[in-house]
This record gives structure tokens, sequence and C-alpha cells, in this order.
């Protein structure tokens, strides 16, 4: 019997990649209500401008938006309310020390389902420059020209 890992990705930061240089990723579980949950079953959350930021050794998601549950009426939580994330301690002083040190920042990636559970893709980030955006832009435009001409040549 195979142990394969079904994992459903909910929502992805693109701009995170445009902005950031991603050293690390980490996974962290993401405590939510129930209608929370509900509402990202459906794909209704945006990880556009979040942030990560950790207080008093916990870490939390912040400018992370799920929209309200439909069916939710009184259950429903302000959407855009820090999300505590599950991290072991161990990782979290870590990041914390990788934080105030170097100057990076943690931006979440990604929100998936792992066997029925939320999980949230961290990653530890460098800022990027103009100019490396403008080289990032620049070789996916080289790559796709000459993705275009070997089509047309075969």
């Amino acid at each position: 019997m195979e142990n394969t890992e079904e994992i459903k990705v909910v929502a992805q930061n693109k701009k995170a990649a445009h902005d950031y240089f991603v050293l690390e990723k980490y996974e962290a579980g993401i405590e939510l209500f129930g209608t929370e949950v509900k509402s990202i079953r459906n794909g209704r959350v945006n990880l556009k401008d979040s942030w990560c930021t950790i207080d008093n050794g916990e870490i939390f998601a912040n400018g992370m938006h799920i929209s309200p549950y439909e069916q939710g009426n009184i259950f429903n939580r302000d959407p855009m309310r820090p999300k505590k994330l599950l991290m072991h301690k161990r990782e979290i002083m870590r990041l914390f020390g990788r934080v105030k040190q170097d100057g990076l920042t943690l931006i979440p990636l990604s929100v998936y389902f792992l066997k029925g559970r939320a999980k949230m893709e961290v990653g530890l980030c460098k800022g990027k420059k103009n100019y490396d955006k403008r080289e990032d832009i620049a070789k996916k435009d080289a790559k796709r020209d000459i993705e275009r001409s070997f089509r047309e040549r075969y």
C-alpha cells in the first residue's frame, strides 16, 4: 500500500515570487474557525498583501483575507483578523532570530489542504530590488520567445 499524501492547493501568492527571493520554505498549520475552513474549501482566500509576524513566541499571518462564508451568518469572523500559525516553538525561535538578525521577512506563499487539514507554506524571504525584478521579467520574456520560435520551427 502506497503512502500518498494528497495535497489540494487552494491559493498561491504569486506576487511573493515577483517581489522576494524565497530562501527557505516552512509548513505551518493555521488556527481557523469552522466557517473560515468552509470558505477556504470554496477557494475564497487571498494572500496577495499578506505577511507574518512573530509576537511572544507565536507566529501570526496578517493581511490574509478569508471571505465570509455565505451560510455562516453570526458565526462568520472578521475576514482580515490575524490568523495564528501552528509551528514548533524551536522553528518559531529560529525564524525569529533570522528575521531580526538578517533583516528577512516571512511571507505566506500558499494555502493548501493536506489530509483534510488547512496548511500554509511560509517563506523566509529577502526583498528584491527593482533591477532584480526587471531582470526576472527579461528572462521570462526571452524564455517565452525561445519557446515560441521552437514551436514554429518544428
